[in-house]
């Protein structure tokens, strides 16, 4: 089950020195329209501090939009919620834990009766490839091992939205494309509705159906193209790279 999102007029303001909006804030998003369908996979590219995470935040609920509205499904967002499942770049793992225990403890928010907790995080660990690696500590796992653990943690909620935050950003070259293929299969397995927040143009071409780009100060869309399936596009690759390097993308 996956569920479409909504992102309207969407404006997010914080504290700090710059440009400054009214009220005293700095605008990292101003106006922002974005529309994921049902099951779609997403791409958001941009360069950094061009709002991409403070844009998944909003959809996460994390953050609190100082005009125009996000909804799921319809539902406005007004705070996290097990519908959304989110993935950092930083594993946010507790040492002391298990993988199953980091899973597990994650669940706990959902009121779970502890055989179901352990029943759904073996299963989401088993989905991400790492069922022998249940009774492990983080600090026997490598960075790709805890990131599927990362990953484990937010399906194992059951939610209809992924989102994701440059997850692989700290993986290297060999591991990424594992996870990003890994990823993939996931996305076609589940059919959630998947929004990735990357700064690699090769990265959301390779995984997503979709490349938003996001750019300027404060963050607005500035092109949305459709992915064809296959191999990546050169051209269309070109035309990103050169949409990404136009004086409006930049940081002003």
């Amino acid at each position: 089950m996956s569920r479409a999102v909504r992102v309207e007029g969407l404006t997010v303001a914080h504290g700090g020195a710059g440009v400054r909006a009214r009220g005293g804030a700095f605008p990292a998003l101003e106006g922002v329209d974005l529309e994921l369908a049902a099951g779609s996979f997403t791409a958001l590219l941009g360069p950094s501090g061009c709002g991409k995470s403070t844009l998944l935040g909003a959809v996460a609920g994390f953050v609190r939009p100082a005009a125009g509205r996000v909804a799921v499904a319809g539902e406005p967002v007004t705070g996290p919620g097990p519908d959304r499942g989110v993935v950092f770049q930083h594993y946010a793992l507790f040492p002391w834990r298990t993988a199953r225990g980091n899973v597990e403890f994650a669940l706990k928010r959902l009121g779970l009766p502890r055989a179901e907790r352990r029943r759904r995080a073996l299963a989401a660990l088993a989905e991400v490839g790492l069922a022998d690696g249940a009774e492990k500590y983080p600090g026997q796992l490598s960075g790709g091992m805890q990131q599927r653990v990362a990953l484990a943690r937010a399906l194992a909620a059951e939610p209809e939205v992924l989102l994701l935050d440059e997850p692989f950003g700290a993986l290297d070259a060999l591991t990424r494309v594992r996870m990003q293929e890994l990823l993939r299969r996931l996305w076609r397995r589940t059919g959630l509705t998947v929004l990735f927040v990357t700064h690699d143009i090769d990265e959301a071409l390779a995984l997503a159906e979709r490349v938003v780009v996001l750019g300027g100060t404060p963050g607005r869309v500035l092109a949305d193209h459709p992915v064809p399936p296959g191999p990546p596009d050169p051209a269309l690759r070109e035309l990103i790279a050169a949409r990404l390097t136009q004086p409006e993308a930049a940081d002003v």
